[in-house]
């Protein structure tokens, strides 16, 4: 478990998820989602089986998770990253996904995926050197665009 000062020195730390924390996942996620389409019990046992995904604590208290996964040490995607309502603004995003990036260590791709109406994580992921590649339309199937924002190194 890594422990990090985010801003306003409150204490964050990154806990592995296991298969025992879904029932929080999926909270987590329901926390955060506008329609009915939520992830089920076998798409996060997959995740965690397939990926690297972590509990985000302050102080104690679960306040979102973070993923990523990487690919023959050239690629990486950073899945998931959900900060429960009350705790957004507070720079915990910003610290989980620099979290990611020193995890994924020395890639040539990194890429995620956003909403294009999610401008707080489209601002925060272009911060950090970002740039928007392409729009894809039903990415999830869900019948939602996506960005595709990208990080050349």
């Amino acid at each position: 478990m890594e422990q990090i000062l985010a801003p306003k020195n409150k204490l964050i730390t990154f806990k592995k998820a296991g298969l025992k924390d879904i029932s929080i996942l999926l909270g987590l996620e329901k926390s955060v989602m506008d329609t009915n389409f939520y992830s089920s019990v076998e798409d996060w046992h997959n995740e965690i089986k397939e990926n690297a995904v972590f509990l985000i604590e302050k102080e104690g208290t679960i306040v979102g998770y973070t993923a990523y996964f990487k690919e023959n040490g050239e690629y990486a995607h950073m899945g998931g990253l959900v900060i429960k309502p009350e705790f957004q603004g507070q720079g915990i995003g910003r610290e989980a996904t620099l979290y990611r990036l020193r995890e994924i260590g020395n890639v040539k791709r990194v890429d995620v995926v956003t909403h294009p109406e999610n401008i707080s994580v489209i601002n925060l992921y272009q911060s950090l050197g970002f740039v928007i590649e392409s729009r894809k339309e039903n990415y999830y199937g869900d019948g939602e665009p996506r960005l595709v924002l990208v990080l050349a190194r």
